[in-house]
């Protein structure tokens, strides 16, 4: 009843037609101005702004043309072991005596390079094309390191010239004296095997390891010099390890990739 009542009185009453209608309060013309320019100012950033990434990955510290197993051409059983591990040696020179069926033969080194590993001892039998060194191809002390990253192949694209790369060394204390900088020199436009791996590194489980989620982009990246540490290469800290560093090193890399807009996400 109450409600007939008010719906009568309603229509009895003429509509306020003579007062102004209010569209908005302020404070609703505020929060819309507001909410305008943070959509604008978002808009601008999306397209003239930047945002970086990286990529992170297994790598290793090497010198710039890597390593090669070293094969026995010839079977027989070793009488002799003419190097030593460590050894810096000009290409030809011998590294074992193989006595054979046809007499003694002597195992010799493809190029110069430094002893890096030694499989072969005296009494052993070997065969033809077992594997008896890994020569690392390194002529002077001086050479300068390198290190190799091991990128996974859909990342290697987005890899810009020159990047900047910061390195954690499995042998250096990271929270006393940070990561190793470098830069990008080269990156592979072939995705790298376990044999392809195995063969630059002269190390077959190596070669394993990198590929374990798959095939990866070889990426060489070189060391930042400097001549105020002992290591001789630039650290995020000022003096760096102790210590100089050692070929065959593992280490992680984080590789900054080339800057995106962040329209470029929206966009196919």
């Amino acid at each position: 009843m109450q409600f007939r009542q008010q719906a009568l009185a309603k229509l009895q009453s003429p509509e306020e037609l003579d007062l102004p209608v209010r569209f908005a309060r302020p404070q609703g013309w505020l929060t819309l101005s507001v909410s305008v320019v943070v959509m604008a100012a978002a808009s601008v950033w999306a397209v003239t702004g930047s945002v970086a990434s990286t990529v992170s990955a297994q790598a290793i510290l090497t010198h710039g043309q890597g390593s090669y197993i070293l094969q026995s051409p010839v079977a027989g059983q070793v009488t002799a072991v003419l190097a030593e591990q460590g050894d810096r040696l000009p290409a030809n020179s011998p590294v074992l005596k193989v006595r054979t069926a046809q007499g003694e033969s002597v195992v010799r080194t493809v190029a110069a390079g430094r002893i890096s590993a030694l499989a072969a001892t005296i009494g052993q039998i070997i065969q033809t094309g077992a594997n008896v060194a890994a020569v690392e191809k390194v002529a002077h002390a001086s050479d300068p390191l390198y290190a190799t990253v091991y990128v996974p192949a859909e990342n290697a694209s987005a890899i810009p010239a020159d990047a900047r790369v910061d390195l954690t060394v499995s042998s250096v204390s990271t929270q006393e004296y940070g990561v190793l900088r470098g830069h990008v020199k080269s990156v592979d436009r072939a995705a790298q095997s376990a044999q392809s791996i195995s063969a630059f590194l002269g190390d077959s489980q190596l070669g394993e390891q990198f590929t374990k989620k798959g095939r990866p982009v070889a990426v060489l990246v070189r060391l930042d010099r400097s001549t105020s540490t002992k290591s001789g290469y630039r650290w995020s800290s000022a003096d760096g390890p102790p210590f100089r560093l050692d070929s065959m090193t593992l280490a992680s890399g984080s590789i900054r990739l080339a800057d995106q807009h962040p329209v470029d996400w929206l966009l196919p």
